[in-house]
């Protein structure tokens, strides 16, 4: 039986950070009448399906309004996807090339037409197939505006002599956008990662394609952020349209896309500790410490004396931590502290035992934190994670950052002493609060976000 459902194509960048808002906005665009179409690279449409939850019957969970497609990411069989710059250069030659014979396949097969492509900024090299299909282009953009505000100013930074036309640094120093604006180090452009430097360069010419295919076939650009929350940037780049913080749902049942089974066992064991009491510490699905750095942070947490709710991935640790001391650590903190593997964690940022979040400076975990009111911690690891450092500590004063020693690491004794810090800060508790209510009220009928959802919903029905 024919559906009178518009048909949306969605594609996220494939990589956590970037898949959990796509499910997020798709889950939204379902409960406006909309069918999606929910295209994963191969490994992690597999992640996706092992992560889903089970029904009483043992089946996967179906995803209501959303249809899982995987397609091929490029890489052969042996290559290293933690390869970014490999990575990116596999995905960016040939996923173009799938997405258009998914296109032409899913319209040959009698199916209703792809209306939509939905993509993220990350994907731009695969606007101009769908739009020579005749598929209209809607460019999003999962993180702050701030960092898509600098791919916009990479001509001028250029022209300014900050760095050259292959996007190495002329010069050190941070560049300025504005007031309330996090500032941009040369050293951490988002294209600046271990490797070689031809890598780097590669990087920086698929930034700067992505920045062009998202300008010139996009019809419009929306960003997982809020007015309140980025007031100058969005001043200054208003052709970025905030629709965020994006969520599935207000119970917080729907999956939003993890690659890891989430323990939800960890929910129970907040329930029977006192409210803002528990200290939550997750580095999101990159971040990886060496043996000595985790150690510090383990022992730091418990210098703390406090429960802790912590993640540990099963390749958190770069290799050589000992066992045995990890064993004898876990059963000293054993009631005290709860390690799981991976975890609901908006449903725990929601917790009301929850004191504070030590976290990487994702920005799907600064908005969590955000908009849940929970002050962070910030460690970030790479990219844009610093400049939502510079948010959280610099701008909104919403946390505080650790600061490591001159060997790189930071210590037990910084990690006990700025959690202590940040937890009893009553300005920093009010700071909390208000980006909160501002967040939420941008959400609510008749706030900025709310009303822009609102006609990005018209333009894709149109």
């Amino acid at each position: 039986m024919a559906t009178t459902k518009p048909h949306v194509m969605v594609l996220p960048f494939p990589a956590q950070g970037h898949v959990t808002p796509f499910m997020e906005l798709s889950h939204r665009l379902v409960d406006h009448g909309f069918e999606v179409t929910f295209v994963c690279t191969g490994l992690i449409h597999t992640l996706l399906l092992d992560a889903m939850p089970c029904n009483t019957d043992g089946n996967k969970t179906p995803l209501e309004g959303i249809r899982l497609v995987s397609i091929p990411d490029g890489m052969v069989e042996g290559d290293d996807r933690r390869d970014l710059c490999k990575f990116v250069e596999a995905v960016s030659r040939y996923v173009p090339g799938y997405v258009e014979e998914l296109i032409t396949e899913t319209e040959a097969s009698g199916e209703k037409k792809v209306k939509w492509l939905l993509a993220d900024v990350n994907m731009g090299f695969c606007f101009r197939v769908a739009k020579n299909l005749g598929v209209r282009v809607a460019a999003v953009w999962p993180a702050a505006a701030a960092s898509l505000g600098m791919w916009f100013r990479i001509p001028q930074m250029i022209e300014d002599g900050l760095i050259d036309d292959k996007g190495v640094a002329k010069r050190e120093g941070t560049y300025e956008f504005g007031p309330k604006m996090p500032p941009i180090c040369t050293a951490r452009m988002p294209w600046v990662i271990d490797g070689p430097p031809e890598g780097q360069q590669a990087m920086f010419q698929v930034v700067v394609s992505d920045n062009a295919q998202a300008t010139s076939h996009a019809e419009i650009i929306v960003c997982n952020s809020f007015l309140e929350g980025e007031t100058t940037a969005f001043e200054l780049f208003p052709n970025i349209v905030p629709i965020g913080p994006l969520f599935a749902d207000q119970e917080l049942r729907k999956p939003v896309g993890q690659f890891w089974p989430e323990d939800a066992s960890c929910l129970e064991w907040l329930d029977a500790q006192p409210d803002s009491s528990v200290v939550y510490v997750a580095f999101g699905s990159f971040t990886i410490f060496g043996p000595r750095q985790f150690q510090e942070l383990a022992e730091g947490l418990e210098l703390t004396g406090r429960p802790f709710l912590w993640v540990v991935r099963p390749d958190f640790t770069s290799g050589g931590l000992s066992k045995a001391w990890f064993d004898e650590f876990s059963s000293r903190m054993a009631g005290k502290g709860m390690i799981v593997s991976w975890c609901p964690q908006q449903q725990v940022l929601a917790h009301p035992a929850v004191a504070c979040f030590m976290s990487h400076c994702g920005w799907n975990s600064t908005t969590e934190g955000v908009r849940n009111g929970v002050p962070i911690l910030c460690w970030p690891y790479f990219a844009d994670q610093f400049t939502n450092r510079s948010y959280i500590c610099d701008i909104w004063m919403t946390g505080l950052a650790v600061t490591a020693g001159e060997d790189g690491v930071v210590t037990k004794e910084e990690v006990q002493s700025k959690l202590e810090q940040l937890i009893g800060d009553k300005e920093i508790a009010e700071r909390v609060r208000m980006l909160k209510d501002a967040a939420r009220r941008s959400l609510n009928e008749g706030g900025s976000s709310y009303e822009n959802f609102k006609r990005f919903v018209n333009l894709l029905t149109e």
